[in-house]
């Protein structure tokens, strides 16, 4: 009877372990046949937004959702696994649902060092100045990270970028573009540091520009065919 016990013990000792093990991984990671359908309307929402999915935001982590994450992840330098875990709840802009464990670091407040944030970062230059002199590149990836320190702009990369309405490159889908090097190494000069705009959260083309607001704000300089400004 004895032996019995310890084996029983043994046993229930082994099946918490396993519990316990996977309720972590369903804590940090989203993917084929999970449940957490709040989670996953919010990932199926995001993808379909910004072209990723075509299916019903229906809270199911089906083939066709799988597949969507697999593409994102694809375009934005993620490992392609159709898992949604911390590095994709990141470039998703689901910052909630990161890991505590999870480490980062930056030169910054924010989480800047990440090769999804380098590339998502190396995308929207692209999109938005990749016929700009070479500081001019480096200055519109500056005033990315210059709203992510910005208290009225998200925190994240992925969360300035993909606030509704902020870049003409999100809106006509240039931002799903592979960037140039010349892009790439913009990104990384950036957010090492340099910042030719003195500061500036916002830029417009004079020539181009139709929002009657954005000529009010006050002129920091202008680089290339972009006004940068506070």
């Amino acid at each position: 009877m004895k032996n019995k016990s310890i084996v029983f013990i043994a046993a229930l000792v082994v099946l918490i372990t396993l519990i316990s093990a996977a309720n972590v991984f369903s804590a940090s990671y989203i993917y084929y046949g999970s449940t957490d359908t709040q989670a996953i309307k919010t990932i199926q929402t995001k993808l379909k937004n910004w072209g990723y999915y075509t299916g019903s935001v229906d809270g199911i982590f089906g083939y066709q959702t799988e597949q969507a994450v697999r593409y994102f992840q694809s375009k934005n330098g993620l490992t392609v696994d159709g898992k949604v875990g911390n590095e994709t709840f990141k470039a998703l802009g689901m910052m909630s649902y990161v890991s505590s464990s999870s480490s980062s670091s930056s030169s910054g407040s924010g989480s800047y060092t990440s090769e999804s944030d380098v590339m998502l970062l190396a995308r929207v230059v692209n999109g938005e100045a990749r016929g700009e002199p070479y500081e001019g590149q480096v200055a519109v990836a500056a005033v990315i990270l210059n709203r992510v320190e910005d208290d009225a702009f998200p925190d994240t990369i992925s969360g300035v970028v993909y606030q509704n309405g902020a870049f003409d490159a999100v809106a006509d889908g240039q931002v799903n573009l592979t960037p140039n090097d010349s892009c790439i190494r913009a990104a990384r000069d950036a957010l090492n540091g340099w910042d030719p705009t003195g500061g500036a959260i916002y830029y417009y083309n004079p020539e181009t520009a139709t929002n009657q607001w954005i000529r009010t704000r006050p002129i920091i300089c202008t680089i290339g065919n972009h006004v940068f400004c506070k």
